[in-house]
């Protein structure tokens, strides 16, 4: 049955295709909508660049037909912008809100096409604005998230799983420094965690090859180490042995706060870039997203105004500068800034570059969207390898949850990739105090 689906701003703005993923359904743009692109437009961030690319589709579909009475999509559905009619709606909605101007017209569509009647047609508003839904349902009127990009994180990949075994199988890997796989599903890079069957005491760990054979590899023989900093568990161990991979290009680390994920990747990273040279520069960078109420604009250059949204990023620098001696730690984490070996950004300044030869960080991932990942990743060039790291459970933007933001749609999608790579920390070694904290508040 043919639906009529009606879209909200927050749609457009966080999946700019979002027009064409409803099949061969109608799709319903408010003329208030227009508008709000209308004013998002001019915007310097990533929000103002979304805009920007919605109004330049819908242009592209206004040569095709008028968009006042329907154009027609490539999967058999049709687009149209609709004039509000206002009045219908129960005096207690406010005229004045750009919601009730999308719900009046959702109301008016559905008494029209008698959606409200068995076996109709429906008339359903798509928005990513809990409360709207909320007012769609106390209307009558069917409303539901935009889910086409939505991850189950239960389901989620996490890197690393347990298999049982045969006792002679785990004898035979530790002998010839490889095993075939038994039948199962397995990821190139995927770390098993072999249990010998019928409970036996014997045990290894291994790495998935990625040349496209199911074979399982030891681990390398010396702990890895970087910058003075050592794995404290396995999951640290894990993750290190993929961030000094070469033939990884790209790294995924999820995990809550105090896991290790910013200082692991922080001292591979200078491990790799100021001491051996393997990468030209080291460049760090994060959404800029307030936690709370925002200060307003910060006084000052680029710099001075990304210092006060980098705070975790010069803690840990500060700590890998020199542990030893904490009273200078932050004189020699100024000193590794200054040395041009190592750059601080937002991603706001990432639109345009090209990155070549570079260790990138990608922190606090889970409060991109999946538009502003692949932004991002289509940034680097020839010989650069990028590390993404986040806690889908600490996100802070508007319209994003823990199964449509960019840090899980990335693991989702490069599962599987031969040049791919990820971790899940579910141990926290920050303090026996933020342990506590991540399980139980």
């Amino acid at each position: 049955m043919k639906k009529t689906f009606i879209l909200d701003t927050n749609v457009l703005l966080h999946d700019v295709n979002s027009i064409y993923a409803f099949e061969d359904n109608d799709i319903v743009i408010p003329m208030v909508v227009i508008e709000e692109l209308d004013t998002f437009k001019s915007e310097g961030d990533s929000r103002g660049k979304s805009a920007r690319m919605v109004s330049r589709e819908l242009d592209s579909l206004r040569v095709k037909g008028r968009l006042n009475e329907g154009v027609k999509l490539p999967s058999g559905g049709t687009l149209k912008i609709e004039l509000d009619k206002p009045g219908t709606l129960p005096q207690v909605f406010s005229v004045n809100k750009s919601d009730n101007s999308i719900l009046n017209i959702a109301y008016t569509l559905g008494k029209k096409e008698g959606s409200y009647k068995k076996n109709q047609s429906p008339v359903i508003v798509v928005t990513k604005d809990i409360n709207m839904r909320l007012k769609a349902e106390a209307l009558g009127l069917q409303a539901q998230d935009y889910t086409t990009d939505k991850v189950n994180l239960d389901e989620l990949y996490t890197g690393v799983a347990e298999i049982e075994v045969a006792p002679e199988e785990i004898d035979a890997f530790y002998r010839d420094k490889k095993l075939t796989l038994p039948e199962g599903t397995y990821f190139p890079n995927q770390f098993l965690i072999l249990k010998a069957a019928g409970g036996g005491k014997q045990s290894a760990i291994g790495r998935v090859s990625n040349n496209g054979q199911m074979v399982l590899k030891p681990l390398s023989a010396q702990e890895p180490v970087a910058w003075g900093i050592k794995p404290l568990n396995k999951e640290q161990r894990f993750a290190m042995e993929l961030l000094l991979d070469d033939s990884l290009d790209i790294v995924t680390l999820v995990g809550t706060a105090g896991t290790g994920k910013t200082l692991i990747t922080l001292a591979t990273g200078l491990q790799r870039t100021m001491d051996e040279n393997a990468y030209r520069r080291m460049v760090v960078c994060r959404s800029i997203v307030p936690v709370g109420k925002d200060l307003g604009f910060l006084p000052g250059t680029k710099e001075e105004k990304l210092e006060a949204w980098m705070g975790a990023i010069y803690d840990n620098l500060a700590f890998l500068a020199d542990r030893k001696n904490p009273d200078e730690g932050e004189e020699k984490a100024h000193y590794l800034l200054d040395s041009g070996k190592i750059e601080i950004a937002s991603v706001t300044h990432m639109r345009g570059r090209s990155l070549p030869g570079q260790y990138m960080i990608v922190d606090d991932a889970q409060n991109l969207t999946p538009h502003e990942m692949k932004t991002i990743l289509t940034r680097a060039g020839e010989g650069t390898k990028i590390i993404i790291t986040g806690d889908p459970y600490q996100i802070d933007t508007p319209y994003l949850d823990v199964e449509s933001n960019g840090l899980t749609y990335i693991v989702d999608r490069l599962k599987g990739q031969p040049s791919y790579g990820h971790i899940t920390f579910t141990k926290t070694e920050r303090s026996r105090l933020a342990d506590m904290a991540s399980k139980l508040l």
